[in-house]
């Protein structure tokens, strides 16, 4: 399965993202923002970073990139497409995820391993978990508020498309303890934390059974690479 990572400027988990992939079994493809060619990919990564340095707003110059006229129209096609922390604020940009992402509530960067619960298992990017499942991932940003008008969130509530929730704490304000979210197809995937961080042992989250080794964002990649192999 061929994989594109689009790569912004100011793009800083690319590498990651792609490396990820492989080893999730996959083919990473990189793509540039520039370009209008997805390159027969098969599936989209907006990875983490700070596009065209955020000096608008997080996501919103990033939205407008050329390449994002190709990401609209085949997520809307339904090729799945994850966004990860500023790929999630591309997403929610370019109208293809609802809601807003806004400065943390105590106007601090944050970083830190941050606990989830998977709470939808029906996306493309899930179905390797559990619903109800407990993860470990790192977590770093400092505009990563998940907002919603009432009826906005009454809705991502109300038609299960919240598809992770923060745990034990929440890091920057999110309503709902709101750590990402899924369109109504199930097909885009958005969320603050980094899964691309958590693939392999000895670079991970620490564990109760040994330090840096948690990998609970590998299934996130597999999980697409899965899919793809059971709909051919």
């Amino acid at each position: 399965m061929r994989v594109g990572v689009i790569t912004f400027p100011g793009s800083l988990d690319d590498r990651d993202a792609q490396r990820a992939v492989r080893l999730a079994g996959g083919d990473a493809v990189p793509l540039w923002h520039g370009n209008h060619d997805l390159q027969g990919v098969d599936a989209i990564v907006l990875p983490g970073g700070f596009s065209y340095g955020d000096y608008l707003r997080c996501g919103a110059i990033a939205a407008h990139s050329p390449i994002m006229a190709e990401v609209v129209s085949a997520a809307n096609a339904g090729m799945p497409v994850l966004g990860i922390c500023n790929g999630f604020q591309i997403l929610v940009e370019s109208h293809l995820l609802p809601g807003g992402l806004v400065r943390n509530d105590h106007g601090s960067f944050i970083c830190r391993d941050q606990k989830l619960r998977v709470e939808n298992t029906s996306t493309a990017f899930t179905t390797a978990y559990s619903e109800g499942q407990e993860i470990t991932i790192p977590l770093k940003n400092g505009e990563g508020g998940f907002i919603a008008d009432a009826e906005t969130l009454a809705r991502i509530e109300g038609e299960g498309q919240v598809v992770f929730r923060y745990l034990d704490v929440n890091p920057n304000g999110s309503l709902n303890d709101i750590a990402g979210i899924r369109n109504e197809r199930g097909n885009v995937v958005g969320l603050m934390p980094h899964p691309e961080h958590a693939v392999e042992e000895g670079f991970g989250p620490n564990t109760p059974e040994a330090m840096s080794s948690g990998t609970d964002g590998l299934a996130m990649f597999v999980s697409v690479i899965q899919n793809s192999l059971l709909s051919a």
